[in-house]
């Protein structure tokens, strides 16, 4: 290599470099502009140097985010909502007394009405989650209705994908999942019905109904355990 070759590498990569700090600074000032117009608002954003923000969040009255938290864009965020830690939202619309997280994933095209509850570890997407309801914990909400005052169980996935097309699962008002139960997209599960822990639903649930698919438990007395 030449030394007229040498300095206009080094020229490149200075430049370069100087392109990528310029472009982290800028993107550090906007973030704390967007935080300083939030807070100014009334949003109560707990330690903001670690709260990311889009030029399009809306917040409601008396909102509150926790720390690490990244909120990406079209998202609003109704009044007396709470956002707790390391959650990350886009496309999303959230209604009053809302608490999200910790460890939520809300992607686009979900909509939390009224006093829901998304728990630690929940991903959601193009689902409505309608009033009074709760998504708890550890549990994947894929192109799906849940309707009012329902509850999906720990470990819950919709099973939306066959892996041609994407479908649809509705959840009626006041339905109760059980935990670790997969809904094999499309279904229904009619008003006031039950799964039954471990199921895993392929059928249309009538309303009023309990539903089941479990294997036998069997017990084998005095067993001893093979040994190395």
């Amino acid at each position: 290599m030449t030394y007229f070759s040498y300095i206009i590498n080094v020229k490149k990569f200075l430049m370069n470099t100087n392109n990528k700090l310029n472009k982290a600074n800028s993107y550090r000032l906007s973030q704390e502009l967007l935080r300083n117009k939030a807070l100014k608002k009334g949003v109560n954003l707990i330690a903001p140097e670690t709260i990311f923000l889009s030029k399009d969040t809306l917040f409601g009255k008396n909102v509150r985010v926790d720390p690490y938290v990244v909120i990406g864009p079209n998202v609003k965020i109704g009044d007396n909502s709470h956002i707790k830690s390391f959650s990350h939202l886009e496309g999303t619309k959230i209604e009053r007394n809302v608490v999200v997280g910790p460890y939520a994933r809300l992607r686009e095209g979900t909509l939390l009405k009224e006093n829901t509850k998304i728990g630690n570890f929940v991903e959601t997407k193009k689902s409505l989650i309608n009033k009074n309801s709760k998504v708890n914990h550890l549990s994947y909400v894929g192109d799906t209705s849940v309707g009012k005052n329902s509850n999906i169980g720990a470990g819950t996935i919709t099973c939306n994908y066959d892996g041609i097309r994407k479908s649809k699962t509705k959840i009626e008002d006041n339905v109760f999942i059980g935990s670790n139960s997969s809904l094999v997209a499309p279904v229904s599960i009619g008003k006031n019905s039950v799964v039954g822990a471990g199921s895993v639903i392929t059928k249309n649930v009538k309303k009023k109904s309990l539903a089941l698919t479990r294997a036998s438990q069997i017990s084998v007395t005095n067993y001893k355990r093979k040994k190395k």
